[in-house]
């Protein structure tokens, strides 16, 4: 069995927590383009139906809150992984 240094230990522990803090800054890719194809469409539905402008508005800004949260998740598990290493 091959046995390392804790330096080099601790190199391998901060280089893998980085490379996690970046794939999990990939999951903001996710709701960026989910909120852009649900404003789009809603912008869709106000122009078929003027009318049903408040509901349509309220449904999307909701949705999108919905969305919004993995992507927060994701930036809240990166700075968590960043600074852990950090101390």
């Amino acid at each position: 069995m091959v046995e390392f240094s804790p330096e080099v230990i601790d190199t391998i522990i901060s280089a893998a927590a980085l490379l996690g803090a970046g794939f999990a800054m990939i999951a903001g890719i996710g709701p960026g383009v989910g909120q852009g194809y649900a404003a789009g469409k809603a912008v869709e539905g106000v122009a078929r139906q003027p009318e049903a402008r408040g509901n349509i508005i309220t449904t999307m800004l909701l949705g999108q809150a919905v969305a919004e949260s993995t992507g927060i998740y994701s930036l809240v598990i990166a700075i968590v992984l960043i600074f852990t290493i950090a101390t």
